[in-house]
């Protein structure tokens, strides 16, 4: 076929497609136009044209000529693809109905089921989603689209094992579709499996290499893998491609916050320059809710993700109980959907609970505003499930950091950063763009937790051992350097290690490696992955004193440790985050545990295992006394918190509380 013959409008549509197909969409448009000069309401034409324009992401145009085909000749593609270029545009129950029409008109299209699932999927309605994903490979087995998609959402749904299994039939059938590479690896990734689920992601790097969605994921396995710099490196690639994406700026600056190679002014400019980012996007209220002197309580509100068994959880519990009402009045805005028994136990104690799952920054920060919040606190940072974009809108007068991060934000509409003399030292305020609040005797409380049994023979009986219970991306190759030395010169000792890593064989062996370059044994290490709190707790019973990393110390692990009587070794650090070691160990009265630096480390920790007899009868009441100090005095923290609130309130508007 040639121009010289092609003089009808369905032979122009045709030449049309194949331009269209090959992704050449000027020279495509072009021809469907052409058709339409010669027969005004072909329906073909409106509707591919109206494909373009929602490819384009010209959604008002997509619709427009999608509605005027479907006018002419209704058929199940035009409603399908209306629906595609609605979903585009977020219309999302408008955009399940038009899938659902073209459902009636044609049942068995596997399109059109997909496409249904992909908007159930958006509008956080994961079982309905999977019933049309089923339906689609029902209707089409071959349709690798659907498996990958079927994958993802029963991933979602915590079905790991068939996630995994469509994500691979979906690359079987079309081993080129770099998302279901993606899916499998992320599949793999909750299933622990990190070396494989990196694989994966290097195979979909390799085949969309412009979504930032994968080198964001390939990062977070390498960070979980202790392999920090080209986790950077990573998060960095996924800035460049999306540099609006505050998720991947998020992990970027988790990362580079614990970084050996970054120092504190490095981690401050990288953080001041995605303020700067988050600031452009956001239109700031000036216009709060005020409150005169005998107005009532103070309106606080907790902006996390954490409200549940977790160390932000771990750390309010007590606490939230023992505020006085009269003075101030609590709202939760949730970030997950994760609830569980302590979720259960603190809800009551906010006066509102609203969740923030699904709403734009503009829609969260108008409804803290519309809520006349006072004082808003943001207890995630750039952790997982962080909102704290929302902060650059200034829904609230005032506004602090606290608990959940251990950096600056370098968002400037932040007010404040609170914390302590220990891990806010007068020498290391220009770390922040907020200003400094610091809390006396300790700028965090912890809810202790219950009674664990102990089996007092299996204890005896064991060799000295000690332990870290932390996150082995805090292991890094430093810390092990350190722990290998101290075990040599202890040599009848042994170290015992549990993270949610170490389930993970390829782990284990990897963890196993790092000491034997050191010359340690392997049968002098001791591994274990995840356990049920119950369980984990209980494990501390078979550690002698625990070893706290650097320059990522323990936080809840140092907390959790000295309540179940076990002491804790830890290395005074030259940040906020370096510093959250010393100042539980300080708020529980136990400095001399402090090492000024790795020979003072080594050499306490050797001491201590020296002299077996006298730290045995000096544990025994170190639970009681943890118990007992202003680190778990809750009814203390509420009063200082309290105090806190008001003098932050009238510093920062003069209005009294």
């Amino acid at each position: 076929m040639n121009a010289g013959v092609m003089d009808t409008p369905s032979q122009w549509v045709e030449k049309g497609l194949t331009f269209h197909h090959a992704g050449r969409l000027d020279e495509a448009r072009a021809l469907y136009e052409r058709a339409l000069q010669q027969t005004p309401r072909h329906a073909d034409a409106l509707h591919l044209l109206g494909v373009i324009a929602m490819q384009q992401a010209r959604y008002a145009d997509a619709l427009d000529l999608m509605a005027r085909a479907i006018e002419i000749s209704p058929q199940a593609m035009y409603y399908d693809n209306l629906g595609c270029a609605l979903r585009g545009w977020g219309k999302l129950e408008a955009a399940a109905e038009s899938h659902q029409q073209a459902l009636a008109l044609d049942p068995g299209s596997a399109s059109a089921h997909n496409n249904l699932g992909l908007v159930l999927l958006q509008m956080r309605l994961p079982a309905a989603a999977a019933a049309s994903f089923r339906r689609a490979v029902e209707c089409r087995p071959n349709f690798a689209d659907a498996h990958c998609n079927l994958g993802n959402v029963l991933r979602e749904m915590g079905d790991l094992e068939r996630a995994a299994e469509h994500c691979r039939t979906a690359i079987a059938l079309k081993p080129t579709l770099g998302e279901a590479h993606n899916n499998l690896g992320n599949a793999l990734k909750e299933q622990g499996k990190l070396a494989e689920a990196a694989i994966c992601y290097r195979q979909a790097l390799a085949l969309i290499p412009h979504d930032a969605q994968v080198p964001l994921n390939l990062g977070i396995v390498l960070r979980e893998q202790g392999q920090h710099e080209a986790a950077i490196e990573c998060f960095k690639q996924a800035v460049t491609l999306q540099p609006a994406w505050h998720n991947a700026w998020g992990n970027l600056l988790f990362s580079l916050s614990f970084a050996e190679g970054t120092s504190p002014e490095q981690y401050l400019a990288a953080a001041i320059e995605y303020g700067t980012r988050a600031a452009a996007q956001a239109r700031p209220y000036t216009d709060w809710l005020t409150r005169s002197a005998d107005a009532g309580p103070l309106r606080i509100g907790f902006v996390s993700g954490d409200l549940r068994t977790h160390p932000v959880g771990f750390f309010l519990e007590g606490v939230l109980g023992q505020l006085d009402r009269t003075r101030v009045e609590l709202l939760a805005y949730t970030t997950k959907p994760n609830e569980d028994d302590l979720t259960a136990r603190i809800k009551p104690l906010f006066s509102g609970w609203r969740s923030l799952i699904g709403l734009t920054d503009e829609a969260v920060a108008r409804t803290i505003r519309d809520d006349g919040i006072h004082i808003l606190l943001d207890l995630a940072g750039h952790t997982d499930g962080s909102r704290v974009s929302v902060f650059a809108w200034k829904p609230a007068p005032v506004q602090a950091s606290w608990i959940g991060y251990f950096a600056s934000t370098g968002l400037a509409a932040i007010d404040y950063v609170l914390g302590d003399d220990c891990v806010l030292p007068a020498n290391e305020a220009h770390h922040f763009i907020e200003r400094p609040w610091r809390l006396p005797r300790g700028y965090l409380c912890f809810t202790p937790p219950v009674e664990v049994a102990s089996d007092a023979d299996t204890e005896r009986a064991r060799p000295f051992t000690f332990g870290s219970f932390g996150d082995l991306v805090k292991v890094n190759d430093r810390v092990t350097a350190v722990w290998a030395q101290i075990l040599r010169e202890v040599p009848d000792a042994r170290l015992f290690l549990k993270a949610k890593q170490l389930g993970d064989e390829t782990e284990r062996r990897a963890t196993l490696a790092r000491f034997a370059a050191h010359g340690i044994e392997g049968s002098r290490i001791v591994m274990e992955g995840a356990s049920p709190r119950a369980d984990y707790l209980a494990a501390y019973r078979r550690v002698d004193i625990t070893l706290s990393t650097f320059p990522y110390p323990g936080g809840t692990t140092t907390a959790e440790s000295l309540s179940m009587g076990v002491p804790v070794l830890c290395r005074r650090g030259d940040r906020f985050l370096a510093h959250l070691c010393e100042t539980v160990v300080t708020s529980a009265g136990l400095e001399d545990w402090i090492a000024a630096d790795d020979e003072d480390y080594v050499a306490k920790a050797v001491a201590q295992a020296r002299d077996r007899e006298r730290l045995a009868a000096w544990r025994a009441g170190l639970a009681a006394r943890v118990q007992a100090s202003p680190l778990c005095d809750a009814p203390r923290f509420a009063r200082t918190l309290e105090a806190a609130f008001e003098a932050m309130w009238r510093a920062q508007t003069g209005v009294g509380a």
